[in-house]
């Protein structure tokens, strides 16, 4: 386990991680000021799921691939590109949510529920987060200085200093989600806000996934 000394440096190096736009936050912003405050939650909720199976990979070893297969990152790198950019795709033409002219939001009945689970902010969540490869080497790069094997198993280090840093991010997931529910669902009121409101969240999400493809 870390020293004391380390566990400074561990904890103010997770919280800039936590605080530090990125996909999963950005994510939840945008799902927060479309659909409120439950939607921002599940959103936080469904980033933490996919960033822990992050967390059990780099412990075990497997997040080395894409430390070190440059075309496993890229092909992860631009799944989750295209990801988000249909989310916010999605987003902005789905002009029944604006309540003005539409059919309604309500699901088809044929839909299945495995359908509406993908479409759920908590399971568009994990699969954002999952298709984040900068999640994943963010732990390899990080978590192996705080690791001393000679004092505790290298994967139990990982994992809990991994889940430290998922609730530090979690934290701050949900006070976006809070935030920015707040001032989405008081923007609801009007139609012609919920349309601006829409479409918003949508270009963030293309713009974010467009990121997402060009970045380092």
């Amino acid at each position: 386990m870390p020293t004391s000394a380390e566990w400074l440096i561990f904890l103010g190096t997770a919280t800039l991680f936590a605080i530090t736009p990125g996909p999963g936050i950005l994510y939840v912003l945008a799902r927060s000021m479309r659909g409120g405050r439950s939607e921002g939650i599940r959103s936080s909720l469904g980033n933490s799921l996919g960033a822990a199976v992050h967390v059990i990979a780099a412990a075990l070893g497997l997040s080395a691939l894409l430390a070190t297969s440059a075309v496993a990152f890229t092909v992860v790198k631009i799944a989750g590109a295209c990801y988000l950019v249909a989310l916010g795709l999605h987003a902005i033409l789905r002009r029944h949510d604006d309540g003005v002219g539409g059919a309604g939001g309500a699901e088809p009945a044929t839909a299945g529920g495995v359908r509406r689970a993908a479409r759920s902010p908590f399971g568009q969540g994990i699969i954002t987060e999952l298709l984040n490869p900068k999640t994943a080497l963010y732990f390899m790069a990080l978590l192996p200085h705080f690791v001393h094997p000679e004092t505790a198993p290298a994967p139990l280090v990982f994992l809990v200093l991994g889940l430290i840093a998922l609730a530090m991010a979690l934290v701050a997931d949900l006070a976006v989600a809070l935030l920015a529910g707040t001032l989405g669902a008081r923007l609801m009121a009007s139609p012609r806000w919920r349309v601006r409101q829409r479409v918003a969240s949508g270009l963030t999400m293309v713009g974010l996934g467009g990121f997402v493809a060009v970045a380092d």
